[in-house]
């Protein structure tokens, strides 16, 4: 039966309910995008749907959060770094594009963590480790990462904050 899934696999019923939601929100920001006639908006939610639709046919499974939430990053990273050519290659307007599509692409993702967080997930996870030299930095990340779940986290920052903090 299609429909027992969720009952055979919480999880992954779960991880459907996520994704409907994320995709619901795009569709009908898409929808509201072209009654208001905002093309900019309009191919940068339809881009964002794309990328989640090539996923799912690629894998041929459907996506969870933590994969929406790679993918967005994916996205958000290759629009800063685009911004950057085009400014150096004298296209502001251009630059100016991309670092649009890359704000309204962040705004489908969690709160990013503040450096208040991100300093009291470090020293937690190094007094719950117990790790003192730079050998254990990788224990100290996995379980200031675990302490941040659900919120997004810059992995270079938070690799200086525990690098910093075992220095």
């Amino acid at each position: 039966m299609a429909g027992t899934e969720g009952w055979k696999n919480p999880g992954a019923l779960a991880s459907r309910i996520a994704n409907m939601a994320l995709m619901d929100r795009i569709q009908k920001d898409m929808i509201e995008a072209m009654k208001a006639k905002d093309e900019g908006r309009l191919g940068t939610v339809r881009m964002i749907k794309a990328s989640l639709m090539k996923y799912k046919a690629d894998t041929m499974k459907e996506i969870d959060e933590a994969g929406e939430m790679q993918l967005l990053n994916m996205m958000i990273k290759q629009r800063g770094e685009s911004a950057d050519m085009f400014r150096k290659g004298g296209r502001p307007e251009l630059a100016e594009k991309e670092e649009a599509e890359g704000k309204l692409i962040e705004s489908y993702m969690p709160a990013s963590a503040t450096e208040a967080e991100i300093d009291a997930a470090v020293a937690a996870a190094k007094a719950e480790t117990g790790a003192t030299a730079m050998k254990q930095m990788g224990l100290v990340m996995k379980a200031a990462q675990t302490k941040l779940a659900g919120k997004r986290i810059d992995g270079k920052v938070l690799s200086d904050k525990v690098k910093a903090g075992l220095s």
